[in-house]
């Protein structure tokens, strides 16, 4: 595959699998082609012409030519300068890597992170919080998170890798939007009716399980394995954890159990509050499950894929 083809197929299969379905997907896009139409001239000049097109703004190619051949990729969760360091490392070995893969977003892809949260509000809707509601809460949500990237050094990994040649993208939310997805479907599947029957049934995802393994979740916390589970709320996209106020919300609308990567304590004390049960299904493990969904659809079109920052390949081709 080239690598713009890699690129293009991430988002292909981030939209398909959007919560939000292909008309929320659309109706996203619109406001983005409108507020981009109202920028001054000097602003417009700034902007990512990307943004009209592709939703997710954690999902970018930042080093490399998108006609690059790409038959080997080093991928993991969190690839930084060592990872790229590593990717040249192995060139020197013999080992032909052709481009880095990281999920977790580097420069402006997680600078920018805060613009995928705004489809949280579309998300919770679609449980009964109402979206004037939801658009209060994210909207503040994502400015605390703006001012809390930009004092970050994000470049660091992306110069590395372009001072040493090595093609560098990122997918996030669209391998994100695959794990919601996957378990939503599983769950309907299987019905779920008590805490214990939850976590049994990531159990026997292969991710989930070698986390297990390893202590890494998942994890019920002080929850009653016997309690009713209830209607179920997969959290595992969106681009970070939302705010405590939707909570509430939520718990109004008949959400009795949210299964989540992860959860701060003061959200798990908001929950607690609100009588929701929290399953915390693991990050990283989550992580892996994203990746490795789109990681097959590559393996078919003749990709290798190594696997490294914590990320656990599971083919299911």
């Amino acid at each position: 595959m080239k690598l713009r083809e890699i690129y293009e197929t991430a988002v292909r299969m981030g939209i398909e699998s959007d919560p939000r379905g292909k008309a929320g997907v659309d109706e996203f896009l619109a406001r983005t082609r409108k507020r981009y139409d109202a920028l001054p001239d000097h602003l417009k000049q700034l902007a990512d012409p990307e943004e009209l097109t592709n939703p997710f703004n954690d999902t970018r190619v930042y080093v490399g030519d998108p006609d690059t051949e790409v038959k080997t990729l080093l991928g993991g969760i969190d690839m930084n300068t060592g990872e790229v360091l590593l990717a040249d490392r192995l060139r020197e070995k013999g080992v032909p890597i052709d481009a880095v893969y990281t999920h977790h977003p580097e420069g402006f892809g997680l600078t920018k992170l805060y613009d995928v949260m705004e489809m949280q509000a579309d998300i919770w809707a679609q449980f009964g919080v109402p979206i004037q509601a939801g658009e209060k809460f994210i909207s503040e949500r994502m400015d605390e998170t703006q001012r809390r990237m930009m004092p970050l050094n994000y470049d660091q990994a992306i110069d590395a890798a372009r001072l040493l040649g090595v093609p560098f993208f990122s997918a996030h939310t669209p391998t994100d939007n695959l794990v919601v997805d996957f378990l939503v479907k599983y769950f309907a599947a299987r019905e779920p009716k008590l805490i214990e029957d939850v976590e049994k049934a990531l159990l026997e995802i292969p991710e989930y399980r070698i986390a297990a393994r390893k202590g890494a979740g998942p994890y019920l916390g002080k929850s009653s394995p016997s309690a009713r589970a209830g209607k179920i709320w997969v959290d595992m996209t969106g681009g970070t954890e939302g705010p405590k106020k939707v909570l509430e919300k939520l718990a109004d609308a008949g959400v009795g159990t949210i299964v989540g990567m992860h959860m701060g304590e003061d959200h798990r004390k908001k929950a607690k509050e609100e009588r929701v049960t929290v399953v915390i299904a693991g990050h990283v493990s989550s992580d892996s499950l994203g990746m490795n969904l789109i990681i097959d659809q590559y393996e078919r079109q003749g990709v290798d894929v190594l696997g490294c920052s914590g990320f656990t390949r599971v083919s299911r081709n």
